[in-house]
C-alpha cells in the first residue's frame, strides 16, 4: 500500500520517504516535516501520531488513511487495533481527531472511522488495484482459490475453516488456499487431508498473478474485510467472486458474484457451484477497471493532497 501510494504521489509533487522504526527516528521526522508542506502517513497508529502531532506543532498539515485493522474493534476473534492496550487506542484517537484528513479505503472503513471519533474531514478512496498487470489469462481451469496473508487469526479471519470443508463437498474440483504461514498450513493439514486441497505459503506477485488467471472462482468468505484487495484482484483477472456479505466486501464485489453466509460450509458449496457455472469474469474485471483502478487512486490522491495544500 504505502509503496504504490508513493509512486502515485511521486508522479504529481516531490515526496520523501521517511520512516519510524525507533525512538531517535523522531528528530529526522521532525527535520523532513519541517521542510515539508504535509505529511502522508498510512494507518492511524503510533507512527502517524507522531507525524501528525509534529506537522500540529510545526503548522503543517496531515493525511493519514485509514486503512481497516487501524479502526477495527472485532474482539469476538481479537482482531483491531481498538481491541488492544490503551496506549495504542490513544493514539489512534489523536490521529483520527487531528489529521486534516482522514482516507478510509472503503464506505464502510469510513463508518469505522466516524464510530470512532469526530474527524476535521473523512474522504473515501479506494484502494487502486494496476488493471494492466491483473490482467486475466488464456483460459480459465476447474480451480477455486483464496487468498489468507496475515498474522492475526487468520484462519478465522478469512473463513478459512468454511473454505476447506467446501472442498469436501466438491471433491471433483480444486481448491488452493495462499498465503498461509506455515503453522496455518500444519493445522489445516492436519484437519483436512484432502485430494483437491493445496494449501500454499507466501507466492510473489507474479506467481499470485498466474493463479487468478487459472482460477474459476475466487472466494473471500471473511469474517471482516475493510476492502479486499486479493478480492478485487482477483476479479481483475476474471475471476467469480464468492463472498460473504459482511464488511466492504459488496462494495467490492457488486452484483458481479454469490453471496454466502459467514462459516455455513453447505451454503458456501452451493454458492461456489453456482459461480462455477456462471460467466461473470468479463464483467468482474469491468467492475475493478471502472471502481477501483490505480488511475482512480492517484486521480483522488492528488485531489487530496491539493484541497488541503491551498
Amino acid at each position: 500500500f504505502v509503496k504504490q501510494d508513493y509512486e502515485m504521489l511521486s508522479n504529481h509533487f516531490d515526496v520523501k520517504k521517511v520512516n519510524y522504526r525507533t525512538p531517535r527516528d523522531i528528530f529526522k521526522i521532525a527535520r523532513t516535516i519541517f521542510n515539508s508542506d504535509l505529511t502522508y502517513s498510512w494507518f492511524a497508529s503510533g507512527h502517524s501520531f507522531i507525524a501528525v502531532l509534529i506537522s500540529k506543532i510545526l503548522n503543517k498539515r496531515s493525511i493519514v488513511v485509514a486503512g481497516g485493522y487501524d479502526v477495527a474493534y472485532v474482539p469476538e476473534i481479537n482482531y483491531g487495533q481498538y481491541t488492544h492496550g490503551k496506549d495504542k487506542r490513544m493514539y489512534a484517537d489523536y490521529v483520527l481527531k487531528n489529521a486534516d484528513i482522514i482516507l478510509a479505503v472503503s464506505k464502510f472503513t469510513e463508518g469505522e472511522v466516524l464510530a470512532r471519533a469526530k474527524p476535521r474531514m473523512v474522504e473515501v478512496v479506494y484502494n487502486g488495484i494496476n488493471t494492466d498487470k491483473f490482467v486475466p489469462g488464456t483460459e480459465k481451469e476447474n480451480l477455486v482459490m483464496t487468498v489468507a496473508s496475515g498474522t492475526k487469526n487468520v484462519i478465522k479471519l478469512k473463513g478459512i475453516d468454511a473454505f476447506a470443508k467446501a472442498a469436501e463437498h466438491i471433491s471433483g474440483t480444486r481448491f488452493l488456499v495462499l498465503g498461509l504461514s506455515d503453522r496455518d498450513r500444519e493445522i489445516l493439514r492436519a484437519k483436512y487431508p484432502l485430494p483437491n486441497l493445496k494449501l500454499c505459503g507466501y507466492m510473489s506477485q507474479t506467481d499470485l498473478i498466474k493463479c487468478y488467471q487459472k482460477a474459476k472462482v475466487y472466494c473471500q468468505l471473511s469474517y471482516r474485510e475493510s476492502f479486499g484487495v486479493a478480492l478485487a484482484e482477483a476479479m481483475a483477472c476474471g475471476c467469480v467472486p464468492v463472498v460473504t456479505e459482511r464488511a466492504a466486501l459488496p462494495e467490492v464485489a457488486g452484483n458481479t458474484g454469490i453471496y454466502v453466509p459467514y462459516d455455513d460450509e453447505e451454503a458456501i458449496a452451493k454458492g461456489i457451484k453456482d459461480a462455477l457455472s456462471l460467466d461473470n469474469g468479463r464483467i468482474a474485471r469491468e467492475r475493478v477497471k471502472s471502481h477501483f483502478s490505480r488511475k482512480n487512486r492517484e486521480v483522488e490522491l492528488a485531489r487530496a493532497v491539493r484541497m488541503i495544500s491551498k
